[in-house]
């Protein structure tokens, strides 16, 4: 296993760091508005079928899991914030689904090697700060001939540019950190695997966002709902100045990207690098 290049005290305050931001907002609420069929797409691409173990790392509320255990698999849900799981055994629940809900680092996987089918994750273990580590872990507990599938966000798309929008308000990255929307890059992905899968395959595809009257209630759903955003307004609180300048760059940068045509209403695409692969 790979080691993160910190003190274990460091380390130990990364995570707890990490945690709180994506307790902070309303994570479900972002899975269940912007990308509901994001878990199934991923679902249907891994060929998650009944009788299999899978792992979904970094599953927030359950958007892959859920499906998965849908489709008579046997789901483990893990995440380094727990808090996101009582949306995620309501949604469960609803659906007639179970699965086991555990709280795991995506660096750091609390499970045993070779000891599932396929391992999963939808916009997620793509924020785990250190790239390589999680990709050491998700291979490592996945059993020989399994399968490694991931819905990652790219750097070129509307995410990525979210990210470079609020890279200069942005608190420093932790050391050693890489910035998660590398995940969606097809050649970063297959440098961190390696020789270590088969058929590697990775293609880009989209998802279009169209429920917002306009950028401004686009920017406001951002605002409030979402881990990062919130952490950038909340980094730059204690300055007027640098929170307007947030407020205009966030705004013309979503104006930008509506690709409606007609007022009162907005069409966003999403690019996502869809990634399957099998440990070798």
């Amino acid at each position: 296993m790979t080691t993160i290049p910190t003190d274990r005290d460091t380390d130990r305050a990364l995570k707890a760091k990490h945690r709180a931001l994506w307790a902070s907002g309303d994570y479900p609420t972002v899975a269940a508005e912007l990308i509901p069929a994001l878990g199934e797409v991923l679902v249907e691409a891994a060929d998650i079928r009944a009788g299999q173990r899978v792992l979904d790392v970094a599953a927030g509320s359950g958007n892959a899991a859920i499906p998965a255990a849908a489709r008579g698999a046997t789901v483990v849900a893990s995440d380094l914030t727990p808090e996101l799981f009582v949306a995620g055994r309501a949604i469960a629940a609803q659906r007639g689904v179970e699965l086991d809900w555990v709280e795991a680092d995506a660096e750091a996987l609390a499970f045993d090697d070779d000891s599932f089918d396929a391992v999963i994750s939808v916009v997620g273990a793509m924020f785990a700060p250190h790239h390589r580590q999680t990709a050491d872990e998700m291979l490592r507990v996945c059993r020989p001939g399994g399968t490694i599938a991931m819905i990652n966000w790219t750097p070129q798309g509307l995410i990525g540019n979210l990210f470079k929008t609020m890279g200069p308000y942005a608190p420093p990255p932790p050391r050693g950190a890489t910035p998660p929307p590398l995940w969606g890059d097809e050649q970063h992905v297959r440098d961190l695997f390696g020789d270590r899968v088969t058929a590697l395959d990775a293609h880009r595809q989209s998802l279009v966002i169209d429920r917002f009257a306009d950028p401004t209630e686009f920017r406001e759903f951002w605002k409030r709902n979402y881990g990062p955003t919130i952490a950038v307004y909340r980094h730059n609180a204690a300055d007027p100045d640098r929170i307007a300048n947030l407020e205009r760059d966030f705004l013309q940068f979503l104006t930008a990207w509506n690709r409606a045509d007609a007022p009162g209403r907005t069409l966003y695409e999403a690019e996502y690098l869809l990634v399957t692969a099998r440990k070798r």
